[in-house]
């Protein structure tokens, strides 16, 4: 297993740099962001993401329904200069309206809608945390690119390294899982994802049948974490595939989408 999946300082490091280098320079294409900027980051987990708001003196608040990652997201932020700028919430975010009670002017997901059941649904509820004008940035790997089942957290060096797997049925993969001597849980939380995964086309029908407008599109053939991770540059998938609908989910490892409530 990769040592990013079990070393959180190392994975909070990575989600600083992607988000500092390529997530902010892109919301900023369409918004000053400054001390008055107020964030919220849904699905913040160990709080790699917050950070560099944090550098640019916003007012943020992260929720997470996991206990353990919002105690290191404190334990990681709580050095900050800023830190009396952000609050830090462990809850579901749909049991959460006590603890969200204003509208941000950004809204921040990375990598965290595919892990949502019933984004339908999600993405109609998220809106009562918008005003007019709120811009929502989210981040995600399509479904069907080569490891769009998150298998390289596999245990397995084999299953950790191959692609596509994830798309065989599920009586084929749980299979191949437990005969790769993956634990049970972690063969329920692959078989989740694979409930939850999305791919570019359902992502946009829920969000043109809820009325949100795509401001900005990126679709990278070279995800912009694999900079960090592997060395490797980011790069952006040619227009060509882009244009296919369906296919390009199998050529494309992340998405980058801005978006704002139409009038």
């Amino acid at each position: 297993m990769h040592e990013r999946h079990t070393d959180k300082q190392l994975y909070f490091n990575e989600q600083v740099f992607t988000t500092e280098n390529y997530v902010i320079p892109l919301i900023q294409q369409s918004v000053a962001i400054d001390s008055n900027t107020t964030v919220l980051e849904i699905g913040c987990g160990e709080g790699g993401n917050i950070q560099p708001f944090m550098d640019l003196s916003c007012n943020i608040t992260g929720i997470d329904i996991s206990t353990s990652k919002i105690d290191s997201a404190v334990k990681f932020l709580r050095g900050h200069s800023n830190y009396h700028k952000i609050k830090l919430i462990a809850r579901d975010i749909y049991l959460a309206e006590n603890d969200l009670t204003e509208k941000f002017d950004i809204i921040l997901m990375r990598d965290v809608i595919e892990h949502i059941h019933d984004q339908d649904r999600f993405m109609a509820y998220v809106k009562r945390f918008m005003k007019p004008g709120t811009l929502f940035f989210l981040a995600f790997p399509p479904w069907y690119n080569p490891f769009g089942g998150h298998q390289q957290v596999a245990e397995s060096r084999i299953l950790s390294k191959l692609p596509y797997y994830h798309i065989l049925p599920k009586s084929v993969y749980r299979f191949i899982l437990k005969t790769g001597g993956e634990s049970k849980e972690k063969i329920e939380a692959f078989l989740e994802i694979k409930d939850t995964g999305i791919s570019i086309e359902r992502f946009e029908k829920i969000s043109k049948k809820h009325k949100y407008q795509i401001i900005k599109k990126i679709s990278y053939f070279i995800n912009p974490n694999y900079q960090v991770k592997f060395g490797l540059k980011p790069r952006k998938q040619i227009t060509l595939i882009t244009g296919v609908p369906f296919v390009r989910n199998f050529l494309v490892t992340a998405c980058y989408y801005l978006l704002k409530v139409k009038p």
